[in-house]
């Protein structure tokens, strides 16, 4: 019975691989099994649904979404950019470091990657390739900060973390602000030093425009374009680490202040309105769906013994409670070229959660570490979900395989900072 819960598993993530709706896959795989195996573990399920259902963290789920997804529509990410880009049009890579820079905000206000990565690929891409950036390190750069929402809070990643690992989701924001600012500084460190070894492939913008920029209401719309994010960021972020509002309340207030950033903008409208709700849930349908299949599964496998099976695995293998935390990243890592982010907290984190909790180690440290792994399945060729938002967009001159190779320096710099957090987890405690 427990060799056939590590059969379930491997079954599910061929299907998976092969292209198989993840909820229905994940519900109907477990399901056929627990019926012939576990039967009786079947009559828990209406009481796991209730339990996911009734969940007060998810709520800050859709609302998080909407709230990304109105400021989509406000057109203040062009304005943020078209700002930022005259702040530092005189620099080599002014504009790559602008597109970083607006990367950030947006991650701090929204949380949703295919959002950030949709309208900086529309916005800057194309002018960056006509100011003759080479194609690489304008996808590159593009790609890597729409994945920013990954990490910053508040992010929906950290969210469903939270909810499955029943830890804090406000610890895990205030302990994932360091990682993202450092994030933050290498990509901008690496953006400076490549400019500078290869001038050409990141000119500045030319005087003259600056100029003109300026001469037009300069202060104005500076003030415009960095202070209306800036208010909803500290409305929201502010509001959960000053301990006023829970996550899912401060998720409401952010989705409150997205529609009326929106209408400040004047593009509040009933079919703007109408495109978010449906959009969001869209979103949210998908991500429940998920949520309950992998709830299935999980009765399933605990009914099976699989549970019981992986920790008398890791102690007749006397594997320490680090390397075993190693091994857990490298299998993220890896799922992470294959399947989605969502697929992977809800079907492998909670399978080595038991596990991670017996070694008494520091949940949120770990789900920090897993937030900042599953980023890299964003870029991660072949099925990077913002490798794909960006080609969807891109012109039509621009290959996958520049994409591709353009993602590749900013993959690495995940990773170095992925190994800071894990040698020096004292970091995270600043906020935390």
């Amino acid at each position: 019975m427990e060799l056939l819960a590590i059969i379930l598993f491997v079954i599910i993530l061929l299907a998976l691989m092969s292209g198989y709706p993840v909820a229905f896959t994940l519900a109907g795989i477990s399901l056929l099994v627990g019926y012939f195996c576990v039967p009786d573990f079947l009559d828990f399920l209406p009481l796991r649904i209730m339990g996911v259902m009734k969940n007060y963290v998810l709520m800050a789920v859709p609302l998080f979404v909407f709230m990304g997804l109105m400021l989509e529509k406000s057109g203040l990410a062009q304005s943020m950019l078209n700002t930022m880009a005259m702040l530092f049009g005189r620099l080599k890579g002014g504009l790559a470091i602008s597109v970083v820079i607006v990367g950030a905000l947006l991650a701090a206000s929204t949380g949703i990657v295919g959002a950030t990565v949709i309208t900086m690929g529309l916005i800057s891409l194309p002018t960056m390739l006509k100011r003759n950036y080479k194609t690489e390190l304008a996808t590159g750069t593009i790609a890597s900060s729409g994945t920013l929402g990954q990490i910053i809070p508040p992010s929906v990643v950290l969210v469903l973390l939270g909810s499955v690992m029943n830890v804090s989701v406000g610890d895990l924001f205030a302990a994932a602000i360091v990682p993202g600012v450092i994030l933050v500084a290498l990509y901008l460190i690496y953006i400076v030093v490549y400019a500078h070894l290869n001038p050409e492939s990141a000119p500045s913008i030319p005087k003259e425009e600056i100029e003109a920029f300026k001469a037009e209401d300069y202060i104005r719309k500076t003030v415009v374009a960095f202070l209306l994010p800036l208010i909803l960021i500290v409305a929201v972020l502010g509001s959960i680490l000053l301990g006023v509002a829970s996550p899912t309340e401060a998720a409401a207030i952010g989705a409150l202040g997205a529609t009326i950033l929106t209408a400040f903008q004047k593009k509040l409208n009933l079919e703007v309105l109408n495109q978010v709700v449906k959009s969001t849930t869209h979103l949210t349908s998908m991500v429940f769906l998920i949520l309950l299949g992998a709830t299935t599964f999980s009765l399933v496998f605990r009914g099976l013994g699989g549970e019981h099976y992986l920790v008398n695995a890791i102690q007749e293998a006397n594997m320490s409670p680090m390397i075993f935390l190693l091994f857990v990243m490298l299998i993220i890592f890896i799922a992470g070229f294959f399947i989605d982010f969502i697929e992977i907290i809800f079907i492998i984190v909670p399978v080595v959660l038991p596990i991670l909790a017996g070694f008494k180690m520091d949940l949120i440290w770990v789900g920090i570490l897993i937030a900042l792994n599953l980023q890299t399945s964003f870029l991660t060729p072949p099925f990077g979900f913002a490798l794909f938002y960006l080609k969807g967009v891109a012109p039509d001159g621009v290959k996958t395989s520049q994409i591709y190779r353009g993602v590749i320096p900013f993959l690495f710099i995940q990773v170095v900072l992925l190994l800071l957090v894990f040698l020096f987890p004292g970091m995270l405690k600043i906020f935390f």
